[in-house]
């Protein structure tokens, strides 16, 4: 069983960096760390990075998590190799450029990309964006999957990760006391379909709602509050066709006995508030 400790980052391919960065700073409220060559870090929490956009194919996504050691990577390893999955070492040059010690990567059925990563880098200062938006940390990644029980199955079976809930097929998964950390949407094809951000408080939410609505961005979802997770939300669509989403008040999941729930697929078990969603993954 490979042990997932943490979400490390997102790498997100993109067909204008200046653009990409500038909505990430100027409307997410993310901070820039760093830009070299053909790449930009940015983020919202103690992390060194969040996200890095990479100048290229927009459909380039990478998503990592974090290992405790050395010895967590190589058992890692030999469970995938086992398993019949293609896993690849990162090089010094490409450690140096996810800004960790070591890493592996290798791809989920789908064809969903994914790194294992020891010992990313934290970040020594305090993080100050350009605009408050209220963000207190990278939570979750939406994914695309051209399978929901198989690549359950897949997680479940080779990590930690256990499913506290289903929408449909849809499986909202964790390997913490966070209800998710990782979701699964049936799509067409593979790829991070949204990116979450915690914020402090609901008023951060409506805020940024007014702020965003006022700067033209598309909201495809929301202001709203998930049945599964009790999260209040707001989503909205970024370059590239990523979608980004602020909550609040994720249920945090401390009792033993908690048993996952099976809710329907429809708008009701998206939002209990009523909002429906313009998200093609979360359409029946």
């Amino acid at each position: 069983m490979i042990e997932i400790i943490d979400l490390a980052y997102a790498r997100l391919g993109t067909a204008d960096l200046k653009a990409a960065v500038e909505f990430a700073t100027d409307l997410v409220g993310l901070q820039i760390t760093r830009q070299e060559d053909n790449r930009a870090y940015l983020r919202g929490d103690d992390r060194d990075h969040d996200i890095c956009y990479i100048e290229g194919r927009p459909d380039e996504h990478v998503l990592a998590f974090v290992l405790k050691d050395n010895e967590a990577l190589e058992a890692a390893w030999n469970e995938l190799s086992e398993a019949g999955v293609a896993v690849t070492r990162g090089t010094e040059d490409e450690c140096a450029e996810r800004r960790v010690m070591q890493f592996i990567t290798f791809s989920d059925p789908t064809g969903n990309r994914f790194d294992l990563v020891v010992r990313p880098f934290k970040a020594t200062r305090r993080y100050f964006p350009t605009r408050d938006a209220g963000i207190a940390e990278f939570s979750h990644v939406g994914l695309r999957t051209t399978d929901a029980r198989r690549d359950e199955a897949f997680w479940t079976q080779h990590f930690n990760i256990r499913a506290n809930d289903w929408i449909g097929d849809a499986a909202l998964l964790s390997f913490d006391a966070v209800h998710h950390r990782i979701a699964l949407f049936p799509a067409d094809r593979p790829g991070i379909q949204h990116v979450n951000f915690q914020v402090a408080s609901i008023d951060d939410i409506m805020r940024s709602y007014h702020f965003l609505m006022s700067r033209q961005v598309r909201i495809v979802f929301g202001p709203g509050r998930h049945a599964t997770s009790g999260a209040m939300f707001l989503y909205f669509e970024g370059p590239d066709g990523v979608i980004y989403e602020y909550s609040h008040g994720v249920r945090i999941i401390d009792d033993p006995d908690y048993r996952p729930r099976q809710f329907p697929f429809t708008p009701e078990a998206f939002c209990v508030w009523g909002t429906k969603p313009d998200i093609p993954e979360f359409q029946s």
